[in-house]
């Protein structure tokens, strides 16, 4: 087996801080920031992994003397904004509320990784062990620490590497916590990487790009997200029974690392372009008006199309050989999906793009296994997904109080179930350090998610993650081909 350690070194792992000398006029006034009832499912133990990979043709020395200096003085100016990412996720026992604690004196651990692994490969679309990326990115779990003296568990939310590849390319890796969403933690990475960009090496600032780069700060108002169903108490309840299971698992997990995957697994992307995505559109669209007792939409998205059509092929995949010998076309496949509130208005009343947590709610479909598979399985998948959201639409939190339920029945009691992880509609590829856009945007997940991303090369284009066991892989791309090939034809 490849020794993957000996591929990478590990040169230096420093603390980076809020900006001192820029803060003395704009120091944060808010010493904690309390937790929102759509923050309390996501809160404890739960992380969220994504790489940037970018091209970067320079020495190491190159990068160490002008790259990295401008990469930590950006990072801590973009801390002095965004200062609860600094600090730290406090977790009391019962009755008290978990929250964020900030002060001027937090960091965040910054690690500068060597690799001597192939770049092209790795920073590529193509299958890769889940490993190969596992060793990109920091881990959190190991800094998490139990204060046995009040029984509380603080937690560092932020965590970031860079791996330099020598001559070749740079990957620019973050681990957070999930007490903030998807959007709000592209929010962080573009306005650092902007910000890098007009820093020049002489550390000095370009003050009216800086004070319009101001204008995109992070909004930490609470009071903006209404609860009036209370669903807090019903969460809260959810979180303390959870809180009760956290020391073993952070014991665990400190003790095996943070890998998600063993290495018969494989992480690819599967790139879906344009005229493909407006195919699966005109398909589905004419066999839903066809259907009897069905009310066709007027309009189908490209986020139920692709996701249909991935879910169903998912299925035909993996459950290629079962038969209903011992019923097991009749299981129930579900699929899991996140809803930003921050989009039209969902909950009745504003919420700023650049709102500082999680903003959320959760849509949840199933189907028998039957459906899937058969001749009908992406049209079935695309008409479940456009119900759910429209269901969630008339009423986004619907179903709330069972979040912790679900989740323990799809993801830990081993139901079989996919999740959908991030928006092609983030602009992740607008990540831009002053180097150009990234080559490659990846995040590590399980095999139990699919990620999506806009396209980086393909113009509207949407990149589908995927973690498939080795033996299926080739299966799944001859499912997908044959799929394809149907829908273009019709």
């Amino acid at each position: 087996m490849e020794n993957h350690h000996s591929k990478h070194k590990l040169v230096e792992q420093t603390q980076v801080g809020l900006a001192k000398a820029y803060h003395d006029n704009d120091d944060p006034k808010i010493k904690s920031l309390p937790l929102t009832f759509l923050d309390l499912p996501f809160t404890g133990p739960i992380y969220v992994r994504r790489q940037f990979f970018y091209n970067f043709p320079f020495s190491t020395n190159h990068f160490y003397q002008n790259t990295l200096p401008t990469l930590k003085l950006s990072l801590s100016l973009t801390l002095q904004r965004f200062f609860p990412l600094a600090g730290n996720l406090l977790c009391p026992p019962p009755p008290h509320k978990p929250f964020i604690q900030c002060t001027n004196e937090d960091t965040v651990t910054f690690t500068i990784i060597e690799s001597a692994s192939n770049f092209d490969h790795i920073s590529s679309n193509d299958p890769k062990s889940v490993k190969d990326l596992d060793h990109l990115v920091p881990t959190l779990m190991d800094k998490a620490t139990h204060d046995k003296s009040d029984d509380t568990i603080v937690s560092p939310l932020v965590a970031l590497q860079v791996t330099v590849f020598s001559n070749r390319g740079l990957c620019i890796a973050i681990t957070y916590c999930h007490v903030i969403d998807d959007r709000c933690c592209g929010h962080f990475m573009k306005f650092w990487s902007s910000l890098c960009g007009i820093i020049n090496l002489e550390e000095t600032i370009d003050s009216t790009l800086l004070k319009k780069h101001y204008s995109l700060l992070p909004c930490f108002d609470r009071e903006i997200l209404k609860d009036p169903n209370e669903l807090e108490a019903v969460l809260l309840k959810d979180y303390f029974n959870e809180r009760a299971l956290w020391k073993d698992k952070l014991v665990a997990q400190s003790q095996n690392g943070e890998s998600i995957l063993e290495e018969d697994y494989v992480k690819t992307t599967i790139v879906f372009g344009r005229e493909g995505i407006e195919a699966m559109k005109r398909f589905a669209m004419n066999k839903l008006k066809k259907s009897n007792g069905y009310k066709a939409p007027q309009y189908l998205s490209t986020f139920m199309v692709i996701c249909g059509f991935v879910w169903s092929s998912l299925i035909k995949t993996t459950r290629h050989d079962d038969n209903n010998e011992g019923g097991e076309e009749e299981e129930e496949e579900h699929f899991h999906f996140p809803a930003d509130c921050r989009n039209n208005n969902l909950l009745g009343y504003p919420i700023p793009i650049t709102y500082f947590g999680n903003c959320i709610t959760q849509c949840q479909t199933k189907l028998k296994r039957m459906e899937l598979k058969g001749e009908d399985g992406f049209v079935n998948a695309v008409k479940v997904i456009e119900k759910g959201i429209n269901d969630m639409k008339s009423s986004p939190f619907r179903g709330a109080e069972n979040w912790k339920a679900l989740f323990m029945k799809l993801f830990v009691l081993g139901t079989s179930a996919f999740h959908v992880m991030a928006s092609h509609k983030l602009g992740v590829y607008e990540t831009d350090f002053g180097f150009g856009r990234p080559k490659k945007v990846e995040m590590v997940h399980s095999s139990k998610a699919i990620s999506l991303a806009e396209s980086g090369h393909v113009e509207g284009g949407v990149e589908v993650g995927l973690v498939l066991k080795r033996v299926h892989y080739q299966r799944f791309v001859h499912v997908l081909k044959q799929g394809l090939q149907i829908l273009m034809n019709n």
